[in-house]
């Protein structure tokens, strides 16, 4: 069978990295044609990880992978110091974005948009590919008219670098966008210990948890007079991101420009 969209992974060995292989070998439609991670040195995937029905190299250089697969997609899980170079490279060889990876700020986001238009072709961020997450957003973003008090606790794996999530950062902005003007509240506090009440996103207290044991969870808590509204995702397992990740793929892959979150392609 001739499969349609042709893919390379950068990240390839982290868990994301890993589970994207796999979902990608498995699908009718696309093409695994290049793994990179600077932790590689060419060996093959499946001697590193142990998946067996994958025996692609997995390249340190992701300049010289594009440049031998000529691939479509470009889906990066690397890390906030990386994410924005392998993008802009991608998109200069006219090679379609799907970015998982957080800490892209505003302005590069919008010089990755230009170029994308520039190019001809799509750029896809996406701050959490699980389709539960993307409903906890709305359902927030609904809640936020009548319960504008609200506060974000989001628990991840003690391996994430960056603090807060992109989908807590995501949740606020949405938030935002639906609920009144809030006035500023308790000018008495202070915090005994710094950070103790988190940071904060247009007047939206954000609270990170990193421990062992966690993949990735979000608690949303409303409060009004007399009562309270909890809207809670967990994720257990990063198999449960990959009909996000996939189907991201293939609407990108026909788009311009860009598109920053999951919900924009449900």
């Amino acid at each position: 069978m001739t499969k349609d969209i042709r893919v390379v992974i950068a990240g390839a060995l982290g868990k994301m990295g890993i589970e994207t292989a796999k979902a990608i070998d498995q699908d009718n439609e696309l093409e695994l044609v290049g793994l990179v991670d600077i932790r590689a040195n060419g060996e093959k995937f499946s001697d590193l990880t142990g998946i067996r029905q994958i025996d692609l190299p997995v390249d340190s250089d992701l300049d010289l992978l594009i440049e031998r697969t000529k691939p479509d997609i470009l889906v990066d899980f690397t890390n906030p110091q990386a994410v924005y170079n392998n993008a802009r490279m991608a998109l200069a060889n006219k090679i379609t974005c799907v970015i998982g990876t957080s800490g892209l700020n505003e302005v590069e986001l919008k010089q990755l948009e230009r170029l994308a238009m520039e190019k001809n072709v799509g750029v896809a961020v996406i701050p959490n590919f699980a389709i539960g997450a993307v409903l906890m957003m709305k359902l927030s973003q609904e809640v936020a008219q009548y319960f504008p008090d609200v506060e974000i606790i989001e628990l991840h794996h003690d391996q994430k670098m960056d603090a807060p999530s992109g989908t807590a950062i995501k949740t606020a902005e949405m938030i935002k966008s639906n609920r009144q003007q809030m006035p500023v509240r308790n000018t008495r506090e202070f915090e005994k210990i710094a950070g103790a009440r988190g940071g904060e996103v247009d007047q939206i207290h954000i609270h990170s948890v990193r421990l062992p044991g966690l993949v990735a969870h979000q608690e949303v808590i409303f409060g009004g007079v007399g009562q309270s509204l909890r809207i809670r995702h967990d994720s257990y397992d990063r198999v449960g991101f990959m009909p996000g990740v996939i189907l991201t793929i293939k609407k990108i892959s026909q788009m311009q420009g860009l598109v920053y979150g999951l919900e924009q392609l449900l």
